[in-house]
Order: C-alpha cells, then sequence, then structure tokens
C-alpha cells in the first residue's frame, strides 16, 4: 500500500472531526435558547434548528472533500447556499495513523454510502433529557457498515458547570472500537433497553419475552447502542417500524467492531446501499452477546406483523 492513507481512513478520519463540528452546533442552539422546533409528521416526530444546521454541516463538509460519496440525511432540506462557518475541514491526525483493513484498503470514493442522522434523540433533546442525544454518521460499503462515528454532544453535562462537554466514538469492524470503554452487564443478567417514547403492545409484549431481570427506556437508537457497548444493557429490543437506516448504520458498525450484532427482528441483516428503503420496517435487535437466544424468543406475533425486508 502506498504512504498516503485509504479513502476509507480519510473519510472516517474526517466524519470524526465533522461529527465533533457537528456536537458544538447542537450544544449552542440549545444555550441560544432558539431551538426552532418544528413537527415533521406529529409530535413525536420533530426537527429544530439544530438538527438542520448540523445536516448542513456534516453533507456540506464531507461532500467538499469527498465528492463521490453518496450521502442521505434524515432531514429533507431545501437546496442553499451553506455558510463557510458550517464547514469542517480537519481531519484526526490519530485515525489517519491506523492500518485501514486489508478488505476496504482499496475502496473508492464512489462505492461508499453515508448515512447521516445530525441529531439522534431530537424528541428528547427538546425535553432537556441531553444524554440521549447523539450525532451519528455511519460508512456502508456493498451494502454493510463497514465504519461509524457517534458525537455525545452533551456527555458530562449533569457534572454542572465547569466539565468539558461532549465525547465521539467510532469503530470499524477488522479494526477496533475507540473513545470509550468498552464493558458488559454480568452473564447472569438480562437487561432490556428499549423505547421511552414509540411504544405499543408489540414493543411491549417482546421486551416481555426476553424475560429481562431489567427494562431501560431512553431515547435515541445512538444512545441504546451506547448503554450496550458500556455494560448499562445486554439487549436493545424495539418490534416496530421506525427506525432508519441512517439511526442504526454508524451504531452498528460500532457494535460489529466489539463483536456485537444488530439485526432485525427475524435475524435478518439490514442492507445499507444508497437505494434500498429508509425505514428499518422489520424492527431493531441489537446485543453485545448471545444474539441468538434473543433472537428464539421473538414472539410468533411479532414475526407475523413485521415481514423482513
Amino acid at each position: 500500500m502506498s504512504g498516503s492513507p485509504a479513502v476509507l481512513m480519510r473519510l472516517v478520519a474526517s466524519a470524526h472531526t465533522v461529527a465533533e463540528k457537528a456536537g458544538a452546533i447542537v450544544r449552542k442552539v440549545l444555550h441560544s435558547g432558539e431551538l426552532g422546533i418544528v413537527e415533521k409528521t406529529g409530535a413525536n416526530d420533530l426537527q429544530t434548528l439544530a438538527d438542520r444546521l448540523a445536516q448542513q454541516s456534516i453533507c456540506a463538509s464531507l461532500s467538499r472533500r469527498f465528492p463521490k460519496i453518496t450521502i442521505i440525511g434524515e432531514e429533507e432540506l431545501p437546496a442553499e447556499e451553506i455558510k463557510e462557518d458550517l464547514i469542517e475541514s480537519g481531519f484526526s491526525e490519530e485515525i489517519l495513523q491506523k492500518k485501514c483493513p486489508e478488505e476496504y484498503s482499496d475502496l473508492k470514493e464512489e462505492e461508499l454510502v453515508v448515512w447521516v442522522d445530525p441529531l439522534d434523540g431530537t424528541k428528547e433533546y427538546t425535553e432537556g433529557l441531553l444524554d440521549n442525544v447523539t450525532v451519528l454518521i455511519g460508512i456502508a460499503y456493498g451494502g454493510r457498515a463497514i465504519a461509524g462515528v457517534i458525537n455525545q454532544p452533551f456527555y458530562n453535562y449533569e457534572l454542572g458547570a465547569g466539565a468539558v462537554l461532549g465525547r465521539t466514538m467510532w469503530g470499524m469492524p477488522g479494526l477496533g472500537s475507540f473513545g470509550f470503554q468498552l464493558r458488559e452487564v454480568p452473564g447472569d443478567r438480562r437487561i432490556v433497553t428499549t423505547t421511552r417514547s414509540h411504544s405499543n403492545k408489540l414493543v411491549t409484549d417482546c421486551v416481555d419475552a426476553m424475560e429481562p431481570h431489567e427494562v431501560v427506556r431512553v431515547g435515541g437508537a445512538g444512545n441504546k447502542i451506547i448503554q450496550l457497548v458500556e455494560g448499562k444493557a445486554s439487549a436493545y429490543v424495539f418490534a416496530s417500524p421506525g427506525c432508519k437506516k441512517w439511526d442504526t448504520c454508524a451504531p452498528e458498525a460500532i457494535l460489529h467492531a466489539v463483536g456485537g450484532k444488530l439485526t432485525d427482528m427475524h435475524g435478518n441483516a439490514y442492507c445499507y446501499d444508497a437505494n434500498v428503503k429508509h425505514m428499518n420496517s422489520a424492527g431493531v435487535l441489537a446485543t453485545l452477546r448471545n444474539h441468538e437466544y434473543y433472537v428464539s424468543r421473538v414472539p410468533q406475533s411479532v414475526l407475523q406483523a413485521l415481514k423482513s425486508q
């Protein structure tokens, strides 16, 4: 391999600093007090000024540096001139120093699809549940999530004034995960994390079928995967359509990098090609370990209601 870093490593190194910039935008909008909230499809599907500015920043910054990649963002925004102060042109030097896994070393820009959720957990953001909020940038090749970056803009916010806010974690199967300490729930306990604001009978029945010792209800798909890799939950169980590809691409890559798994409720992998439908219509089941146990516990009623893609 030549001396210059592989395209994938450059893209991840750029996505890392871009996610940090987006996190700073998300904090700035909150501190301004002017959230600019609009309802998209209803009261549980919100968009704020932070969603809009963060997505503009991420998409413009990455497409300027990598003009041939396909970028798919959550927010449908009008085409407009992006202000220069939203552009982030830096790279993470630490990521550039790492050796790209052999199977990805020759990938071209045009083969990569980037899935962006500029602010995962918008409802929680508007309600002040700030630890639920993440910025998600996932990178896919051949339909698979191969790298992910998650920024938590308000990490440490409960420590009060003077705390350094925010952190960025990333991962790539075949290379590893970085920016957090991997922990696991003790093997004799099953802790299920599930939706806080999008529950229904199917969701509840499926959670109950896992026979959990404890159920944790929080917002944000990115946040739930962080719970898995930091030992606060054993499984993320969401037996409902509602999650989208931009919610799961980055978290799935990080989870896979530490030996975990994310599938639909049938145990089938999702595809992240540019032309797939955005909805994860067969639900989401994610685990750090023992995925087969959780798949085996999914009730027949859930499998019938949620057809696999």
